[in-house]
């Protein structure tokens, strides 16, 4: 490439920048699974800078003074008491016309009708909005959050490409010896949610609910620059979490992660009971006040995702998906062999 070739790339960057910022596009590259289309995900561009500047060599290795975790958690716990004043009804329109959320897909629908910004936070879903993928056949797993994912074959793969606290696994995750032996090899998906995204999360499988335990800890951001850090995000941050016994699955681990904002972890009382039955697509709790993440675990060899979000993710491109599509597939029964390729990056990728 000549100098004016290199001059024309310079500015065709530049420009696309200027787009991006001025769109407030300047989070992860996500591709949108309804579409096909690529975009980066909207962000305020000071929380952007904000991450760069907290999410970096110098900063983490000053972070090992657990100053910075002291301030995040007692500025997050006064976030999230202003969430649920009456003063704070003023935010939900600006916050619905800066991320353009689409509240026919809500239940109420009128912003007016929500008191305060923490009852608009935990809007619930219209119903008939985000069907059910095959509801009827308990061997399809479904995403469990409108979100952004990426999903792994094994907890070593997501390691190198995806979460990169130097402690992450799933023993550290859960706090349990033998319940992370059990996952040993286990494939995952982690699921991310931003602010604006509903915060209600739903059961992948349907089982019995086998354990319950809810584990204190700090309010780390989630953002995949945070993740991608030497900061062990997942296993500092506090967390719920029930262990599924699933017929087509074996056990399926679902851990609700609490991140910068969110004042309640909270998966629902019932859920917390062992015994209890549980079908894909039961509302399993709720987040509070600000991002958060969710990561599922299936035992080793016991799920085959779908390849869409398979090709997505080893290109480090995260999926925006919403409650109830398809996830993967239980792959001990018959019917799953000689199953054909799905969709790959290539294929759901506008103009691939």
């Amino acid at each position: 490439m000549g100098p004016l070739g290199w001059i024309h790339a310079i500015l065709n960057w530049v420009l696309t920048w200027l787009h991006l910022m001025q769109q407030r596009q300047v989070g992860w590259k996500s591709l949108i699974r309804k579409t096909g289309e690529l975009e980066r995900e909207q962000q305020p561009l000071l929380k952007k800078l904000k991450l760069i500047v907290l999410f970096n060599p110098l900063v983490e290795w000053i972070d090992t003074t657990h100053a910075m975790r002291l301030y995040m958690h007692r500025k997050n716990i006064r976030a999230g008491e202003q969430e649920g004043t009456l003063a704070s009804h003023e935010q939900i329109k600006s916050f619905i016309d800066f991320y353009n959320i689409n509240m026919d897909d809500f239940e109420p629908s009128d912003p007016e009708k929500y008191q305060t910004f923490e009852d608009f936070f935990v809007r619930k879903h219209k119903p008939g909005t985000r069907p059910i993928a095959e509801e009827e056949n308990p061997e399809k797993a479904v995403v469990v959050a409108d979100s952004r994912v990426v999903t792994y074959d094994t907890v070593a793969e997501s390691k190198k490409l995806w979460i990169k606290g130097t402690d992450f696994s799933i023993t550290n995750l859960v706090m349990d010896t033998k319940l992370g032996a059990r996952f040993s090899g286990a494939a995952v998906a982690s699921f991310r949610l931003s602010p604006q995204d509903y915060h209600r999360y739903h059961s992948p499988v349907s089982g019995t609910i086998k354990e319950f335990r809810s584990l204190p800890g700090d309010y780390y951001q989630v953002d995949p620059v945070a993740l991608r850090s030497d900061i062990n995000i997942l296993t500092s941050n506090a967390r719920d979490y029930v262990l599924i016994d699933s017929p087509e699955f074996g056990e399926v681990l679902f851990v609700a992660i609490g991140a910068t904002d969110v004042g309640t972890v909270c998966i629902h009382d019932k859920w917390q009971t062992p015994g209890e039955k549980i079908n894909k697509g039961d509302e399993l709790g709720v987040f509070q006040f600000g991002g958060s993440s969710i990561l599922v675990a299936f035992q080793h060899g016991r799920i085959r995702f779908d390849d869409d979000l398979l090709d997505c993710s080893k290109r480090c491109i995260q999926v925006s998906v919403e409650v109830g599509m398809s996830l993967g597939e239980a792959t001990h029964t018959q019917r799953n062999e000689g199953r054909e390729k799905g969709s790959s990056y290539a294929d759901v990728v506008k103009g691939g």
